[in-house]
């Protein structure tokens, strides 16, 4: 059987991200500036939180070979010199889940299978590099900005500054202390019924709102409590609120506090470009008040904003190429 060649003979960087919520496989073709890609949530039983490990690795194996299939399969793409995979979620001592395991393992093996280069990266400088090319700010790595990360393992604020070796030096400035922003969203709408993960039916629950909260973010030195969301929103089911209404308090309530960490960075950092990264950032009506409040902020197009592996492919362009 002979192997069908794809057309494109332009620069091409593969990226995998094999993450807690979603597999996906990207292709940067640097001189179209455009990303190719492909994921696939991983399926969580109704009712449930999430997955354990062993189950997102078991998911990651059986479908990371149909994201590749499909992406090379319904694009002209060549076989990529470059492959990059998020090994970890963070660029620090100890951060490590099994699941970026499957991601790394086929980049090593198909670096060595076919003399690519190959590197990694942290999950979250994906995320970042992915909501900067969404945002056409990939100017931004080569100067200090904040950024935040916002999803269902992360509520971070984040001063990150140009770095040779990783890219971007990344230094936490403020995080959740308790639950994250996406897990208080999924709490929730399991609560309410809702299929995991519940962001985007949350979301269009609360576009039927029929009450305005006033809500107070609650900070201690730039880091934020968002505990007290959850249990809120279950003294609201047991009082009678409707289910639009309290997916609206849930939201409204995540945003303020994202506003107030925002506040507190500019305030001691000074007035540095802002960035929104994450699964969470990709709600509207998130976005939109923060947007009200810093009009100047970047944020990731949706399909940029969830998981993805589009920023590790351009991880890959960056340090194969020097370009900033």
């Amino acid at each position: 059987m002979t192997s069908r060649r794809k057309k494109k003979q332009m620069p091409e960087f593969l990226g995998v991200d094999t993450s807690n919520y979603t597999t996906s496989a990207a292709v940067y073709v640097s001189e179209e500036n455009k990303v190719y890609q492909c994921k696939k949530l991983l399926p969580v039983k109704e009712g449930e939180l999430g997955l354990r490990q062993s189950d997102a690795v078991f998911h990651h194996t059986k479908q990371l070979p149909d994201m590749l299939e499909q992406l090379f399969g319904e694009n002209e793409l060549a076989a990529p010199d470059v492959v990059t995979a998020s090994a970890r979620p963070r660029n620090m001592e100890g951060s490590y889940m099994p699941c970026f395991l499957c991601g790394e393992g086929f980049a090593r093996s198909y670096a060595a299978a076919v003399g690519a280069q190959l590197f990694t990266t942290s999950h979250q400088i994906g995320h970042i590099l992915a909501a900067l090319y969404s945002a056409d700010r990939l100017d931004l790595v080569n100067e200090r900005f904040i950024a935040f990360h916002v999803s269902g393992g992360t509520t971070d604020c984040l001063l990150c500054e140009p770095d040779e070796e990783t890219v971007l030096k990344i230094t936490e400035i403020g995080t959740s202390l308790d639950l994250k922003a996406g897990q208080a969203v999924d709490r929730t709408g399991v609560m309410l019924g809702l299929k995991f993960p519940c962001g985007a039916e949350l979301e269009k629950l609360a576009m039927n709102a029929n009450k305005h909260f006033k809500v107070k973010a609650v900070l201690k030195n730039g880091s934020c409590c968002l505990s007290g969301v959850e249990n809120k929103c279950g003294d609201m089911l047991d009082g009678g609120e409707s289910p639009e209404n309290i997916a609206k308090y849930c939201l409204d309530f995540i945003a303020e506090t994202i506003i107030a960490m925002t506040a507190h960075a500019v305030s001691e950092y000074g007035e540095l470009p802002l960035v929104f990264a994450g699964g969470v950032m990709s709600d509207v009506i998130i976005r939109d008040r923060i947007i009200s409040r810093f009009p100047t902020a970047s944020f990731a197009q949706p399909q940029f904003s969830c998981d993805n592996a589009a920023g590790v492919a351009i991880y890959g362009y960056l340090k194969s190429t020097g370009e900033r």
